[in-house]
């Protein structure tokens, strides 16, 4: 159905294509891929195609580590509590709460077929998107798609996809990558056939854990709890690479002592049985990747022989990250910790620095306006995120003015996606959070507020691995944190948490400002001032939960920020000194 077209390429003066032309853009979406556990390392094509001929941004950020709130946040600009798209199947995520959301005709497709470009995708939208619900409606704004279905999404030798209005096919017994790779081919044939700006996403299982249940094979779902996850599993070119390759042993890899809050402080040591298995584990995400890597280099080479790749920019990251026995957990993500929000990203393209690294702070809440910036398209007043340089000139400026925060929340449980060893549960059902990291010269943060009333504070520049939570009663806290008192550090993240946990647009990407209008106040830096000492000592609301629940319930949220009720305790002359 997708074998190759046999087309001359159409070449230009210096290899591209015709100048002034719209850009074409390739997305490449990996599933659960790690930037923590080394996971780019082991891709040789990647750093060849990709970091070697672009930009490799090392902090950028995911805003919720879970595959379907995660998505919905990348293509339509938006914080998951403000898409109330929270976890990865109704009643509060999944596939059917993007469309009862309204958000079918308000993504990034949409938005870009109205700016004149062919919109392609293949492989994995949303969870939940399944051979029951693809035609109920269509997911809009696609020229062409072949879409990847549940139930079969996790079955690597399994698989079903659905191309455009055509009935879901199965590939059983097909490794589910090797079909996309020639539906991914395929369309890019079908994008220069058209001879328009095109936009094509890849999103491939890998590295995710395979998943399957007896309910499966008749295309029916079935609970969490009676689903069997195992390790991913590679092609069978790949089933041998990377023997004896083990998680990486880091401080904070399976450790003595117990760190964090909330149900992760009671985990205990993992035995040498499970970190056995999570060795092996990890290497079939290595192995499974391989044919991801293989992606890149086919459609590099597709793009050149078009005479396409000059003029195109392509994206490579991932929707999560991944921890394998970081702080006793078993392999999942849904947590705060770097592993699962610090993620890949890597662009390429024109104009964009070769074999460059930065340091700015990005996040998925960014993808929709560098995307829509990059076509020539309006961007929306209400994106929570702000777009990405991909200049030299920018970056470089960015360093001096792009914000400095990230904001992270989850709602639901946490799961444990390997086998159910040393009695560690399948799901963590209390695993609702908000949490913040602030990175700048100075301080490297960590801060979060969990529905049952626990809270964190990690510094990362002494203690990457966030080990010694110093909140916590049992660990020794410093008097000092950042160059200021710890109460006062805290008091100033709290506050600054409390605006993003229900932000929306502007506010999401200046939140200092809703805290200090007069506009003297634009990092934590700035906040630490003391003559801002009374106002945060004063400040009446911090942030609790009233309840934890398993999805984006406003009732249970705790107060949401207001200026006039934030500042109505004060004296009239507040704006004199805030």
């Amino acid at each position: 159905m997708f074998g190759p077209v046999n087309q001359k390429p159409m070449t230009h003066k210096n290899g591209g294509t015709k100048q002034g032309q719209q850009p074409n853009i390739v997305f490449i979406l990996t599933d659960d891929q790690d930037l923590h556990m080394n996971s780019l390392d082991y891709m040789p094509f990647v750093q060849k195609h990709l970091i070697d001929q672009g930009t490799l941004f090392k902090r950028h950020f995911c805003t919720t580590a879970l595959c379907c709130p995660s998505r919905v946040t990348l293509w339509t600009g938006k914080a998951a509590h403000n898409t109330n798209v929270t976890n990865v199947t109704p009643p509060y995520g999944g596939y059917p709460k993007f469309v009862s959301q309204g958000l079918n005709e308000k993504y990034l497709p949409v938005w870009l077929q109205e700016s004149g470009y062919n919109t392609y995708y293949t492989g994995k939208l949303f969870n939940a998107h399944s051979v029951d619900n693809y035609d109920s409606p269509y997911a809009a704004g696609w020229t062409s798609s072949d879409f990847l279905l549940d139930p079969f999404t996790y079955s690597y030798l399994n698989s079903t996809y659905q191309r455009n209005q055509d009935p879901p096919v199965s590939f059983e017994g097909h490794h589910s990558v090797d079909v996309l790779a020639g539906k991914a081919l395929g369309l890019l044939d079908e994008a220069h056939e058209a001879g328009k700006p095109f936009f094509l996403g890849v999103a491939p299982v890998s590295p995710h854990a395979n998943l399957w249940s007896p309910a499966f094979k008749d295309g029916n779902h079935s609970d969490l709890e009676d689903i069997d996850f195992s390790a991913p599993v590679p092609a069978e070119r790949h089933a041998n690479l990377f023997e004896g390759v083990k998680v990486p042993r880091t401080a904070n890899f399976n450790p003595d002592k117990p760190s964090g809050a909330s149900w992760i402080r009671k985990l205990s040591k993992q035995s040498q049985d499970t970190v056995d298995y999570n060795d092996h584990f990890y290497v079939q995400r290595l192995r499974a990747l391989q044919s991801v890597d293989e992606i890149v280099d086919s459609i590099i080479g597709r793009l050149t022989d078009f005479g396409l790749l000059d003029n195109t920019y392509i994206i490579y990251t991932t929707d999560n990250g991944y921890h394998i026995g970081q702080h006793r957990m078993q392999p999942a993500k849904q947590c705060s910790f770097e592993e699962d929000i610090n993620i890949p990203l890597i662009v390429r393209g024109p104009g964009v620095p070769k074999g460059s690294i930065s340091d700015i702070v990005t996040t998925h809440t960014d993808i929709a306006p560098t995307l829509l910036q990059l076509v020539g398209a309006p961007l929306r007043e209400d994106f929570d995120g702000l777009s990405i340089p991909l200049t030299e000139d920018g970056l470089s400026q960015a360093k001096k003015t792009r914000h400095e925060h990230v904001t992270v929340e989850h709602w639901g449980f946490a799961s444990n996606e390997g086998q159910v060893l040393d009695s560690y549960p399948r799901l963590h059902t209390n695993n609702t959070y908000k949490a913040l990291r602030v990175i700048s010269k100075m301080y490297n943060l960590h801060y979060q507020v969990w529905c049952n009333g626990d809270h964190e504070l990690h510094d990362l520049t002494t203690d990457p691995g966030q080990m010694v939570n110093l909140l916590h009663p049992d660990e020794i806290a410093p008097s000092t944190i950042a160059g200021a008192p710890l109460d006062k550090v805290v008091a100033r993240l709290d506050s600054l948490l409390f605006v993003l946990k229900s932000c929306k647009a502007e506010t999401c990407i200046h939140p200092w400002k809703e805290l200090h209008p007069a506009g003297n106040v634009a990092s934590l830096r700035d906040a630490l001032s003391p003559r801002f000492d009374t106002f945060y000592d004063n400040e009446s609301r911090k942030i609790e939960f009233d309840r934890c629940e398993m999805g984006f319930i406003l009732d249970a949220e705790g107060p949401q920020f207001r200026r006039d009720e934030l500042f109505s305790i004060f004296d009239p002359k507040w704006h004199e000194w805030t």
